[in-house]
C-alpha cells in the first residue's frame, strides 16, 4: 500500500514539474519574441524603415500633417510611442511632417463637387470627408460650407471637408382607405390630393378597358360603383403624384 502511494505522490510531482516547465517555456517563447519599439520622431521615413526592420518590425505612413516644429519629410508621431513593447513583425504607424503650412486654403463655397474637388486637388491639398444635406431653396450639388474656411491659416491637416446641399426629399403622404365609397367621390378626391387615378375595373373582370369592352355583357364602372380594393393599399407610405388604381363593384 506504501508503494501505491509513493508511486501516485512521485506521479504528481511529476505532473507539477511538467506544467512548470511548460509554463516556463511558454512564457519564454512569448516574451522571447518581444523587442522595445524604437524612437522615429525625427527621422526620415526611410531611416526610420531601416531601423524598425532590423530589429523585426514594419513601418508604415498612414498620415500627413503640418507643422511649424518638425522640418518636412521626418516622423512627426508614431503609434505605438517608443519603448513600447511589441512583437516582432509589429506595424508602427507614423505620421509624416509636411512642415510649415505653405499652401492658402481656397475658397471653394457656390462650386459644384466636382469643381470644389478639382480646385483643391490642384493646389496639392486633399478631399475630406464630403457630407450631403437638404436645403430647401439652395441650388443642388453646390458647396455651402467647407472645413477648414477661407484663408485658414495654423491648420493641422492638408485636407478640405465639403457640406454638399442636395434636393429636398419629396413629400411623402399615408394612403388613405377608399374601400366601400363610390368611385366618382374617390376620383375627386384622389385628384385634389395631386395623385392620379390609374385604371378603374370592375371585380372580377379583366383591368384591360379594350379586353373588358369586348366581352359579351361586360359592366362598365359608373360614378355610383363601390371601392372594393384599392393599389397602392391603405396605410401605405406614396410620394406626390403617385397612380392609384382601383377595383369596383
Amino acid at each position: 500500500m506504501k508503494s501505491f502511494f509513493r508511486l501516485v505522490f512521485l506521479s504528481l510531482v511529476l505532473l507539477v514539474v511538467a506544467l512548470v516547465s511548460a509554463l516556463t517555456a511558454m512564457r519564454f517563447a512569448i516574451h522571447g519574441g518581444e523587442v522595445a519599439v524604437p524612437d522615429l520622431v525625427g527621422k526620415a521615413p526611410a531611416e526610420a524603415r531601416a531601423i524598425a526592420e532590423d530589429m523585426g518590425l514594419q513601418v508604415e505612413v498612414e498620415r500627413q500633417y503640418y507643422s511649424p516644429t518638425v522640418p518636412s519629410g521626418r516622423i512627426l508621431s508614431q503609434l505605438p510611442t517608443a519603448g513600447t513593447k511589441v512583437r516582432h513583425g509589429w506595424d508602427i504607424r507614423v505620421a509624416e511632417s509636411l512642415g510649415p503650412q505653405r499652401v492658402q486654403i481656397p475658397s471653394v463655397l457656390g462650386q459644384s463637387q466636382r469643381a470644389a474637388e478639382m480646385n483643391i486637388q490642384r493646389r496639392g491639398l486633399d478631399v475630406g470627408t464630403v457630407a450631403q444635406t437638404a436645403l430647401p431653396g439652395s441650388p443642388t450639388d453646390q458647396v455651402v460650407s467647407q472645413s477648414p474656411p477661407p484663408n485658414a491659416s495654423d491648420i493641422s491637416a492638408p485636407k478640405i471637408s465639403l457640406l454638399i446641399a442636395t434636393a429636398p426629399p419629396a413629400p411623402v403622404f399615408v394612403m388613405p382607405n377608399f374601400v366601400g365609397q363610390p368611385i366618382g367621390t374617390v376620383t375627386q378626391a384622389v385628384q385634389d390630393a395631386g395623385f392620379k387615378v390609374g385604371t378603374v375595373s370592375m371585380a372580377g373582370q379583366p383591368v384591360d378597358a379594350a379586353s373588358a369592352s369586348n366581352q359579351a355583357g361586360a359592366q362598365r364602372p359608373s360614378a355610383a360603383s363601390v371601392v372594393v380594393s384599392q393599389t397602392p393599399a391603405a396605410g401605405e407610405k406614396v410620394a406626390a403624384g403617385s397612380t392609384v388604381n382601383f377595383e369596383v363593384r
